[in-house]
């Protein structure tokens, strides 16, 4: 019987109930797959990299990461929100992969360019990346077009293959290898999981149509979330590259390295996010879903703060196993970073709930906070360097959490408002309104 049929059940229902349990346990699998790549790739080059080394890795993979968040905003939310025949659906699929082929080369030429030019350490390990980002960007849009076909099985192969394949390469290379070798090896790796993940996509999309100007179009909705990642995640990553090409890249590798090892809760902030806004929405009421939601951020927060206490406790010997060099730096931002990890539960879970109440509350709250945030890890890194830079992004989270659950308050409570006399209640804005 094939994996990607739902199986079990007594009927047509408990079947089709059995396959979106298998579906969504797939997914999650494959998140966290991908999240343990992400991890063991950074604890792996630092340990075989000097602090030096290390930090100009860590600014390399930095650009790799707003690179995929670019396209996973601009590419691969838009064709899982793809509905319709299988033929446009294939093709669908068909053109984003084929788009994210085109746009990653284009950009890879720049990265080359730029790396060639400057030279040196640095500037091998960017060329490095312009060399093997078509590689990585493909294979990672893949995921996207397998949700949208609902195959993520086929998705959680491929990635797992991704997984097998760049851990020993990376372990193949001699210890204090430059940060141009270790991304060559890492971009190289990924070569076996791309051509697998086509395999596996190829019976769904022979013959469709490959339209490519859907891209380009104006208005494409691809732009409203790269406007919502540039200015939720991309602004702080770019802001800490700039940290590390203007001031100081040590600080790039110690901040890099601290958040590394908060990898694990990664895997659950983006579970809440990928399916908290259905199963709150299913709760039935405004106080229900707030109050699941609460419960849930204070659950992640605790978690949060616990890993924290578990890192600050391990031997200084274990920490330079898992870190190299970079473990020193890093132990003395743990206690910043645990802190934001936890109001980044309280914070998630905010924006999840008034993804459900009111949709359009969140791309202010993310414009504001995360500009804020921004300035308070400038402003902590001139007064107290990289400590002080992480102590203000947990600052800014914290800000970005509290905006964000006085919102779903003060949507909660409009909600509450009984209509002015003479205005019936199907004429007051309802939770989609804008604000």
């Amino acid at each position: 019987m094939s994996a990607d049929r739902p199986v079990g059940g007594d009927g047509p229902e408990g079947g089709r109930g059995t396959g979106r349990t298998m579906t969504v346990a797939a997914s999650v699998l494959d998140q966290a797959a991908t999240s343990l790549t992400n991890i063991l790739v950074l604890v792996i080059a630092a340990r075989l990299s000097t602090a030096a080394g290390f930090a100009a890795f860590s600014m390399v993979y930095l650009t790799f990461t707003v690179l995929l968040g670019l396209n996973m905003a601009y590419v691969g939310q838009v064709v899982v929100l793809e509905r319709g025949d299988p033929a446009a659906l294939a093709g669908a699929c068909r053109s984003a992969v084929a788009f994210t082929a085109c746009a990653s080369c284009t950009a890879a030429v720049p990265l080359v360019a730029g790396g060639v030019l400057v030279g040196g350490r640095l500037g091998d390990a960017f060329a490095a990346l312009g060399v093997v980002l078509p590689f990585t960007l493909v294979q990672d849009g893949l995921r996207y077009a397998f949700s949208a076909l609902r195959r993520p099985q086929r998705a959680l192969v491929a990635d797992t293959v991704r997984l097998m394949c760049v851990v020993p390469a990376l372990l193949l290379q001699p210890s204090d290898a430059s940060p141009g070798r270790l991304v060559a090896a890492w971009g190289l790796s990924a070569l076996p999981a791309l051509l697998l993940g086509l395999a596996l996509l190829r019976p769904f999309v022979t013959g469709a149509a490959v339209r490519l100007r859907r891209y380009l179009r104006r208005g494409h909705l691809g732009m409203r979330f790269v406007v919502e990642f540039a200015v939720g995640n991309a602004s702080s990553q770019l802001a800490v590259l700039g940290l590390g090409v203007f001031a100081d890249p040590l600080a790039v590798g110690a901040l890099r390295g601290s958040t590394t090892l908060f990898g694990p809760l990664n895997v659950l902030f983006n579970s809440v996010n990928a399916f908290g806004p259905p199963v709150l929405g299913r709760l039935g009421g405004r106080r229900a879903t707030v109050r699941a939601a609460a419960g849930l951020g204070a659950v992640l927060a605790v978690l949060g703060l616990g890993w924290a206490g578990v890192l600050a406790a391990l031997p200084a010997h274990v920490g330079r196993r898992l870190l190299g060099d970079t473990w020193h730096s890093a132990a003395a931002l743990l206690p910043a970073a645990g802190s934001q990890y936890a109001v980044m539960g309280l914070g998630t879970c905010a924006l999840v709930t008034l993804r459900v109440l009111k949709p359009r509350a969140t791309l202010s709250v993310q414009v504001v906070f995360s500009l804020v945030a921004v300035v308070l890890m400038l402003g902590g890194y001139r007064l107290g360097g990289a400590p002080g830079a992480a102590w203000g992004l947990a600052a800014g989270s914290a800000l970005k959490a509290v905006a964000a659950w006085l919102r779903v308050q003060r949507s909660t409570a409009d909600a509450r408002t009984p209509a002015a006399p003479g205005v019936s209640a199907s004429a007051q804005p309802g939770p989609d309104a804008a604000s």
